[in-house]
């Protein structure tokens, strides 16, 4: 992922640019101190130099980047930038046009005092000294096709990515979580979409956290906590590019608030991903830019992308931070919602108040398919096709209030629903297993029967068949087994994990 960086003179952006091919990490901004003649700068084809290319948000980027571009081929100026140890020259293009890339040369102060202690004054080194040294790094390029790519981890089963979300309010101590389908109007194309809100009262994150929460791969947590469910960081946007093209999260914790836009919609005909993200902190009652992680330049062009690719403006944003009153919690909107022919993939149904069960607000699977298992043949399988019969059963043990479509979900440990309990216990590659196998008439009713599997507490699995179960509908009919197989895998997608029980 290459983030965008800002070119200004005077404080005023020029334009967005990015580098796809920086020879060392480079600054979220570029101004311009001066600009000086050509014929000025002596030896200046000997420096070494990159490109940087125009990543133009806006029409008015565009323009100003060829006015820009235009002045330093009419006048055979350079560009210069001041930053640290470095000395940037923006040369001038051959040819000038809007989307015209730029050559920029670079060097290093004649001298510079790399200190490896403070009383350690002769490790000082001369600027070429100290260059020849610099490694070399290598970056990765990260095509916006690939937010497409990451949706197909749950391509089977559309709840897995709702699932992954639900996971992190987990994971976050959430409380309470509501989960409902609603209308918004898109700017753009002045029609009103769904739009899939996901609101938690949890921990929240603060601006290191949601940039791992968005980023392409980050080191792997070594804590081994047997109730914290995701690990490798993967699960937000597998899910969430499941479900729409765009998401947007606003994320609080008690003395923080970030803006975060993942979006397909923005990176669309671009070179790279671009994720624009806004920090706030608290200052007193209020919160203001954190100008400690990004500047008020970067956090303003970052905001302006929000507000035009999504249906938030200011005022919209206001009113569902208003939602955390003095809390603290995460809020993920959902939009461009994954289609199923002329359909959504997903349809709901808002509960009636004081409605019976079966006027329970609801979120289903347009297809009502149901999920394919060897050896069953019945077609009443509502958790395969049902948000709130699905989240009835995620949780061995359930910690959180969640509503679908403004009704509570009344959660359905399955061990507790179950008559004639048998609980059996062994140890399974030298690690012990608990099986609790018990009758539900419900199940039998419905012809169900088989293995709920559960990893950290979540489920993985569920009516899984196992031996004569498999080759008769009729055997074990009404049996369920719980079984929490945390201990017998790792498990990097919840629902395409590693089978070690035969």
């Amino acid at each position: 992922m290459v983030m965008p960086i800002i070119l200004q003179k005077d404080r005023k952006i020029i334009s967005a640019v990015k580098c796809l091919d920086p020879p060392f990490e480079l600054p979220q901004e570029l101004n311009i101190t001066s600009l000086v003649s050509t014929k000025k700068i002596s030896n200046l084809s000997k420096f070494p130099q990159f490109s940087l290319n125009p990543a133009p948000d806006t029409s008015r980027d565009l323009k100003e980047w060829g006015i820009f571009l235009n002045f330093l081929h009419k006048y055979d100026k350079v560009a210069i930038i001041n930053f640290q140890k470095y000395k940037f020259f923006i040369l001038p293009p051959s040819i000038a046009s809007e989307s015209s890339p730029v050559n920029v040369a670079y060097e290093i102060d004649n001298t510079c005092s790399v200190d490896t202690h403070p009383r350690d004054y002769e490790s000082a080194e001369t600027c070429n000294e100290f260059q020849s040294r610099l490694p070399v790094k290598n970056f990765i390029r990260v095509d916006p096709s690939y937010l497409k790519t990451l949706g197909q981890v749950h391509s089977g089963w559309i709840f897995g990515g709702i699932a992954e979300l639900v996971d992190n309010s987990r994971d976050a101590k959430a409380t309470k979580m509501d989960i409902f389908v609603d209308l918004i109007n898109l700017k753009k194309s002045g029609k009103d979409v769904p739009m899939l809100s996901v609101i938690d009262d949890g921990n929240g994150m603060n601006h290191a956290e949601v940039m791992k929460m968005v980023s392409f791969g980050h080191k792997q947590s070594d804590k081994d906590d047997k109730d914290h469910i995701g690990k490798f960081g993967v699960g937000f946007k597998t899910g969430a590019m499941r479900l729409g093209r765009d998401v947007l999260v606003l994320t609080q914790t008690t003395n923080s608030r970030s803006l975060a836009f993942l979006s397909q919609s923005l990176n669309e005909g671009k070179d790279n991903i671009e994720i624009p993200i806004v920090s706030y902190c608290r200052h007193g009652q209020r919160m203001e830019v954190d100008l400690s992680m990004q500047s008020e330049a970067l956090a303003k062009y970052n905001l302006k992308a929000i507000k035009e690719f999504s249906p938030f403006n200011k005022y919209l944003i206001g009113e569902k931070a208003a939602l955390f009153g003095g809390g603290t919690g995460t809020q993920i909107y959902i939009w461009n919602l994954d289609e199923w022919g002329s359909k959504y993939c997903l349809e709901w149904h808002d509960g009636l108040k004081g409605g019976s069960s079966f006027h329970q607000g609801d979120i289903l699977i347009s297809s009502k398919r149901i999920r394919s298992r060897p050896g069953q043949i019945s077609q009443k399988v509502p958790l395969d096709y049902s948000l709130r019969a699905y989240l009835e059963v995620i949780f061995l043990v359930p910690r959180m209030k969640i509503s679908v479509q403004g009704t509570l979900v009344k959660s359905r440990p399955l061990g507790n629903f179950l008559t004639q309990i048998v609980i059996e216990t062994d140890n399974i590659l030298g690690r012990p297993v608990e099986l609790i196998l018990g009758f539900s008439q419900l199940e039998w009713e419905q012809a169900n029967c088989g293995m709920f599997l559960y990893w950290h507490g979540r489920l993985i699995e569920a009516y899984k068949r196992v031996g004569g179960m498999i080759h008769n509908a009729d055997v074990g009919r009404g049996v369920i087994g719980v079984v929490n197989v945390t201990n017998l895998m790792v498990c990097i997608f919840q629902f395409n994990f590693v089978k070690y029980l035969t």
